[in-house]
């Protein structure tokens, strides 16, 4: 339980500090740390990732810097996406499965250190006015891809989707991490929909303690997080989600 609980205040820091990445290490800790199959582990995570995007939403600045037509076009396209996830993933092989989750966290870590987060505009007018129709192509897409991973792996998909914000919508550091944070919430409700019938395996005291922690965790950290140097942040966290990734493939390989 004090890795789970520990895990669970890192991943509470990283979806306030963020609006993202913290989920991609919910699935390593249950399978490797508490010793779940990732058919029972997938349905946690996505409780634990849904609850500390809640709390890392709660702060005042990040509710009034949310874009809410592009956040509700990702999660309408990315809820039935979750449900088609999750149907693959049951087809798949649990090393394979792990295997391809370690590729996407290593692809994730990348990104992070590149620090990639300028891009075209699709969203504002000439004038700087916010138009969220011109950008919903783009945001019923990536919405959908997004969804996909989040019932095929049991990440909230924050790492895609704040991305995609800026460097594909071209909205601010600060609104993309704010809408990514509801898009991550309602995309994990979905996954975790899509995985019902897996629940009667969850160990609730496992994920009581990783929730609660994660919760607590996300709420003071979405208050600080403008008073934070957010790259040393995203880059310190981009190594440790490199190495697991390492960690995960290797043992998916020999295992």
């Amino acid at each position: 339980m004090p890795l789970i609980a520990a895990a669970g205040i890192v991943l509470g820091l990283c979806m306030g500090l963020l609006g993202a990445g913290g989920s991609v290490l919910a699935l390593p800790v249950l399978v490797h740390g508490a010793g779940q199959s990732p058919a029972t582990a997938i349905p946690t995570a996505l409780a634990v990732v849904a609850l500390s995007s809640l709390g890392g939403l709660l702060s005042r600045p990040r509710l009034r810097q949310v874009r809410w037509p592009v956040a509700a076009v990702f999660a309408a396209s990315g809820v039935p996406g979750s449900f088609a996830g999750t149907a693959l993933s049951r087809t798949l092989d649990d090393d394979l499965l792990l295997l391809g989750f370690s590729v996407l966290m290593a692809v994730v870590a990348v990104r992070m250190l590149r620090g990639d987060d300028a891009g075209v505009d699709h969203c504002h007018t000439a004038g700087g006015a916010f138009d969220w129709r011109r950008c919903l192509p783009r945001s019923a897409l990536t919405g959908a891809g997004v969804g996909v991973l989040t019932g095929l792996f049991g990440v909230g998909g924050g790492f895609l989707v704040v991305p995609a914000l800026t460097v594909l919508l071209g909205l601010s550091a600060g609104q993309a991490v704010a809408t990514s944070l509801v898009v991550v919430t309602v995309n994990s409700a979905g996954g975790l929909l899509a995985h019902l019938s897996d629940l009667q395996g969850v160990d609730l005291g496992v994920l009581a303690v990783f929730a609660v922690t994660a919760l607590l965790a996300s709420v003071p950290a979405g208050r600080l997080a403008h008073r934070l140097p957010g790259e040393l942040v995203r880059r310190a966290f981009a190594v440790v989600v490199l190495l697991v990734a390492v960690g995960m493939a290797a043992g998916a390989l020999l295992g």
